[in-house]
């Protein structure tokens, strides 16, 4: 498994993440632990969590993710092998993260009490990567690169920039953080880090975890130099549309067990111009001999600004078919026909 530099540390990644999602709600705690079992065993060493988790957040499952990861260091011993990240939510008006009932924002208090939750729940007295989950203010589109403009209108007690970045410098400090990254973050955003960072001698964030997939490749408008330049890497999630460019939900289809057959809230990809690039991505794949989920995540994989593609499943043979694709290289052709499609489709699903 080919490993990267996280940001301008010397921690090394596994180009390939696991991500954790489905653990504790689609998955149970043994077959969470299979998944990292054989991640681990086929050179991932990266792990992303989240306080929020297991999907679609619920106040009766909130942290069976984290607790699922940390019985699995418990049993295994392999903390120290594995680059661990989560995050924290950014301002909602879920009233169950915090006690007493308090809506979520990004003020040091709340920043300090997630932190500890989340490493009690992973059992470990360290997170190598702590994440901002999505921005404290109101933003367009959960903040990554809207293709609109909404006019959010700013929140009376919104937290800066400085004071979020002030607060997670102080988890450093003290050492239950190691390094900070943003997630669902704009251009704007990412600079003010990287800005109050470089002003106030704060951490300077190494990634930022935003959605990237080839039916939605948002992030190369204006992120994409700036991820480049500024050494903050990207964590690409939704890499295959949730699934959409794996072919399991063409024509209409509905696994069982799948998200969409589950939870039915996979809106983002169910446009007509949608549908037809996801149908001309799969018929790509096809023709050139590829399983196309593991060209979607080869594609992803293959881009300069990319740090680690962040994976998920919910089976043991989806799982080692996503893992495959770290092995793959697509051709100059193969590449040259996505750009093809894209230059026709755009971002249909950002």
């Amino acid at each position: 498994m080919e490993q990267r530099r996280l940001g301008r540390t010397d921690v090394q990644v596994s180009a390939l993440c696991l991500g954790t999602m489905t653990f504790g709600e689609q998955n149970s705690e043994a077959e969470g632990h299979a998944q990292m079992d054989y991640a681990f065993e086929n050179g991932i060493n990266f792990f992303d969590a989240a306080e929020l988790y297991p999907i679609p957040a619920k106040k009766e499952t909130q942290g069976r993710t984290e607790r699922i990861i940390g019985t699995w260091f418990k049993n295994t011993g392999n903390r120290d092998k594995v680059v661990l990240a989560t995050k924290v939510v950014g301002r909602t008006e879920m009233d169950w993260f915090r006690e007493g009932g308090e809506p979520g924002q990004l003020n040091a208090a709340q920043i300090e009490f997630a932190v500890d939750r989340s490493l009690r729940n992973l059992q470990t007295d360290y997170i190598d990567l702590y994440q901002i989950h999505w921005p404290d203010r109101n933003v367009s589109r959960f903040g990554s690169n809207p293709t609109r403009w909404a006019n959010p209108e700013p929140v009376e007690d919104e937290n800066s920039i400085y004071s979020i970045l002030e607060a997670l410098a102080g988890l450093v400090k003290s050492g239950k953080v190691r390094h900070v990254g943003i997630s669902n973050e704009s251009a704007w955003g990412t600079m003010r880090y990287i800005t109050a960072a470089e002003l106030m001698d704060f951490p300077r964030i190494v990634s930022i975890q935003n959605a990237y997939s080839l039916v939605n490749r948002t992030f190369e408008t204006n992120l994409a130099e700036v991820a480049h330049r500024e050494g903050v890497g990207l964590l690409g999630y939704s890499a295959l549309a949730q699934g959409y460019l794996t072919g399991k939900y063409r024509d209409g289809a509905l696994p069982a067990g799948a998200r969409k057959t589950l939870f039915n809230r996979m809106q983002r990809y169910e446009h007509p111009r949608t549908f037809q690039a996801v149908d001309a991505y799969l018929d790509l794949a096809k023709e050139s001999g590829l399983d196309p989920a593991q060209m979607a995540l080869a594609f992803a994989k293959s881009r300069s600004f990319m740090t680690s593609v962040i994976i998920g499943a919910t089976k043991m043979d989806q799982l080692e078919t996503d893992i495959a694709a770290a092995d793959l290289a697509l051709s100059p052709d193969v590449i040259e026909k996505i750009d093809a499609l894209h230059q026709e489709y755009g971002n249909p699903a950002p």
